[in-house]
């Protein structure tokens, strides 16, 4: 990070628009009712242990906690402080988070005291280690750095101020069919990434939307948090959610559950059908970014494939990207003027705005444009054809001089009906080359699919080693 004389951070904000409110309102669930009164004694303790680590006023802290009330007490706490909070996914590997500890340059580190039980746990009951280190104070205004996911290579680091994370509750309030005060969101996306922590945590406290983490993320476990409270219920979740949720052949009555939206890729039209079949409720698409937070909606599925740009934003397309109006970069140090220039955030993403309605079409990554024999192939369209086969679980499709996918099977007998019914359903400058079979999929810790070759080969090599294995 830079050193340099910068303003202080304002910490008003969290009180003003993250923790007012009536004392006795409940405003999250984890297992148990919380309600602004007990949180903001929470955040006053966890501020008190922040402050006896030497954590200041325009200082660095990196959160790696869990999902837990430890977890929101202390960056609200952080914030508090006027700090900059960097968030970590508790998830990464020692040797990852030390690499990133590394890159940032925290004054003070919080971490679980003991690992969390349970892999499919949505939520944790942990007790923070707070520890101080060499550092470097906030070399900027923002307070909030995140990593991007990493789906498609090394993460960026981007920092956001507390007037962007206050003007995207904002938009978010502005957005038809957004929960409202006195309603309830079930979120099943990760705090530490931009889905989960704005639009569920912050918007929620901000709103008077009640939050609620199921304790178990399996289908049966969220459906239990729906129907735990009578609130008109919106479910928060990325497409592997979806996926998981419409598995389940009969779902009980919900009658609070209003509808679910969820963010990243477009939802498969076959998941999205069975979805929409088995629960009788709205499935909404949400386009966003870690660098802005949300930027086009359907929450209806009125305008499905396309989405409509959230207020007060500016989308236009630019030789087939979209790129998106944003003064300032949001990228920590030297900034690559093929993702910001001349006050556009160059989002990566291939899509077109219509001229007349201003609806925004994502067509997916630009790199996932490519040519074949002098043919345009788009890959997003092989990879939702091959997902879309019975056979199939889930599907990747990369170019590597040649287009390949990376699939899991519902039966290891499925590959030549898979080869066959792809013969009629793409042209064959489009399909597969190779038809690499894995038995799992990497996916980011918010459940993107990941599209960096090397971790697909990776899933290869494994279940290549596994059957070696029973060989012998």
């Amino acid at each position: 990070m830079i050193e340099g004389a910068q303003p202080p951070l304002d910490p008003g904000w969290v009180d003003d628009v993250l923790l007012a409110g009536r004392p006795g309102d409940t405003c999250l669930v984890l297992g148990a009712p919380v309600n602004r009164q007990s949180l903001r004694g929470l955040v006053a303790d966890h501020q008190e242990s922040l402050a006896a680590a030497g954590l200041r006023d325009r200082g660095v802290v990196a959160l790696c906690l869990p999902p837990s009330l430890t977890f929101i007490s202390t960056l609200l706490a952080a914030w508090r402080i006027g700090a900059q909070a960097i968030l970590l996914d508790h998830r990464l590997t020692p040797y990852e988070v030390d690499r990133a500890l590394s890159r940032l340059a925290p004054e003070v580190v919080v971490r679980a005291k003991q690992a969390p039980d349970g892999t499919l746990r949505g939520f944790a009951d942990v007790e923070a280690q707070v520890s101080s280190r060499p550092g470097l104070p906030a070399a900027g205004p923002h307070a909030l750095v995140q990593l991007s996911s990493g789906s498609t290579g090394p993460s960026k680091v981007i920092g956001r101020t507390a007037a962007d994370l206050i003007a995207e509750i904002d938009r978010y309030r502005q957005i038809e069919g957004v929960p409202r005060e006195g309603e309830r969101i079930v979120s099943l996306a990760s705090m530490v990434h931009v889905l989960g922590l704005v639009g569920g945590l912050l918007y929620g406290l901000s709103a008077g939307v009640q939050l609620a983490i199921p304790e178990r993320m399996t289908p049966h476990g969220i459906l239990d948090t729906v129907a735990a409270g009578p609130e008109p219920t919106t479910l928060l979740g990325v497409p592997f959610h979806i996926e998981l949720l419409a598995s389940v052949a009969e779902p009980p009555p919900l009658p609070q559950l209003t509808g679910m939206t969820t963010g990243g890729e477009l939802v498969r039209t076959g998941i999205y059908e069975s979805f929409v079949h088995r629960y009788g409720v709205r499935l909404g698409n949400m386009y966003g970014m870690t660098e802005v937070g949300v930027i086009a909606t359907d929450l209806f599925g009125t305008d499905r494939p396309a989405l409509r740009p959230a207020p007060g934003l500016t989308i236009r397309e630019q030789g087939g990207e979209l790129h998106l109006a944003m003064p300032s970069s949001p990228y920590l140090g030297d900034t690559d003027p093929a993702r910001w220039s001349d006050g556009w955030l160059h989002t990566r993403d291939a899509g077109c705005v219509d001229p007349d309605t201003g609806l925004v079409r994502v067509l997916g990554r630009r790199d996932s444009q490519v040519s074949v024999g002098g043919l345009k192939v788009d890959l997003t369209e092989v990879e939702h054809t091959l997902a879309d086969l019975p056979e199939v679980e889930g599907a990747v499709v990369v170019f590597d001089k040649a287009v390949e996918a990376y699939v899991v099977l519902h039966r290891p007998d499925a590959e030549a009906r898979v080869r066959e019914l792809l013969t009629q359903r793409l042209a064959a400058y489009k399909r597969p080359r190779v038809l690499h079979v894995v038995d799992q999929l990497p996916r980011t810790a918010t459940g993107k699919l990941v599209r960096d070759q090397s971790a697909l080969r990776g899933a290869r090599q494994d279940r290549e080693a596994a059957a070696l294995n029973l060989a012998h």
